[in-house]
């Protein structure tokens, strides 16, 4: 028998929600001064010939003002330290400087969480998880309904990111504009991508336009 919350458990998950949104701030905001104390001893940390450099990085760049750097990278310990799973490595380095950007002004200035569930993927993982979706829904063009083989996917052009939780989706299909950060299909809440040239047309699920138009433009998902 299928497990469904009640609203006991309901409410335990939110307050447990708002508990790691607070800790996670409360984390970032303690963070500001060792991130002046690092840059300090090492100045070039937090400009912007640094930007590339490790995963203590600012964007010198209209995305990244506003907080100021030592914010920003106070951000990016607290998110790691909040999602220590997850794995950036492989998206493009546009697209991450796109998605720190856009996570550290969701947690300063809204305190919400952005995590990242999936962003590159390597092309066999994405063959293995399309014809896993050919095996669970029957056929080709019922599987592109919900995932894309490699030759047609943004996570293998690793400009894609899957996100979590839904609060933090929320925040970013309102605000992720400003990062050139875009939420595509319909039918999937938590999937985003990297558009720099300005906002897509949000299709109703990734088969849309059919496959065999897809062909010719690579990387949709």
């Amino acid at each position: 028998m299928p497990h469904t919350l009640t609203d006991g458990d309901a409410a335990a998950a939110r307050r447990r929600d708002v508990l790691y949104r607070g800790v996670t701030r409360a984390l970032a905001v303690a963070l500001v001064p060792v991130a002046w104390l690092v840059a300090a001893r090492r100045p070039g940390l937090l400009s912007v010939p640094a930007l590339f450099s490790g995963p203590a990085r600012f964007v010198g760049s209209a995305r990244g003002r506003g907080l100021g750097p030592a914010r920003h990278v106070a951000c990016q310990w607290a998110l790691a330290a909040r999602f220590p799973a997850e794995d950036l490595a492989g998206l493009t380095g546009a697209t991450r400087v796109a998605f720190e950007a856009a996570r550290a002004e969701a947690l300063w200035r809204h305190g919400e969480l952005i995590g990242l569930t999936s962003g590159y993927r390597h092309p066999l993982e994405q063959a293995r998880l399309f014809a896993a979706a050919v095996d669970r829904d029957g056929s080709v063009a019922a599987a592109w309904r919900r995932v894309l083989p490699p030759h047609a996917s943004r996570h293998v052009a690793g400009t894609a990111l899957d996100v979590r939780p839904t609060e933090g989706a929320r925040w970013l299909e309102r605000h992720g504009y400003r990062h050139g950060l875009y939420r595509t299909y319909d039918n999937e809440w938590w999937h985003f991508e990297y558009r720099p040239d300005g906002r897509p047309v949000r299709l109703p699920h990734p088969g849309v336009p059919a496959p065999r138009l897809c062909t010719t433009a690579a990387h949709r998902r």
